[in-house]
């Protein structure tokens, strides 16, 4: 059994559904901004604590037994084919922060949109670091 290919592969895949997960939320984050002149506008975001508890609950299973399981949540869910789906939730801080002063709407929603290319980018350069060091060590 090789266990550097299991490992590798496990962190990959955690990797890639980071990757799916901002990309999803870069696409929410943005929609807000777009859309916040609209009447009835109602702020969204992914479940992101509860994103990063699965995760966190997927690695320490992998940690104890060996074994990558991505459970389903309330919010998140994974397809047959590992397919991640996220279901936005109403973000009532923003929300707050919207009906009080909208410059610092604004504010806090490019904050976000930084932190999560940030921690995109992260995960996308540790993703080609993974495949460059797995190429290396199969040949």
């Amino acid at each position: 059994m090789n266990l550097q290919a299991m490992i590798t592969d496990t962190i990959s895949e955690l990797l890639v559904k980071i990757i799916e997960f901002t990309q999803n939320r870069q696409k929410i984050l943005t929609y807000n901004i777009n859309r916040m002149h609209h009447c009835d506008f109602v702020p969204m975001d992914l479940a992101v604590d509860e994103f990063s508890d699965l995760l966190n609950t997927a690695i320490a299973e992998h940690m104890r037994n060996r074994r990558l399981v991505l459970c389903d949540t309330e919010n998140i869910k994974f397809g047959i084919d590992g397919e991640l789906k996220v279901k936005p939730v109403i973000d009532r801080d923003a929300f707050e922060l919207f009906e009080d002063c909208q410059d610092e709407y604004i504010e806090d929603q490019i904050h976000r949109l930084l932190e999560n290319a940030l921690n995109q980018r992260v995960a996308a350069e540790l993703l080609r670091e993974r495949e460059t060091s797995t190429a290396v060590l199969s040949e």
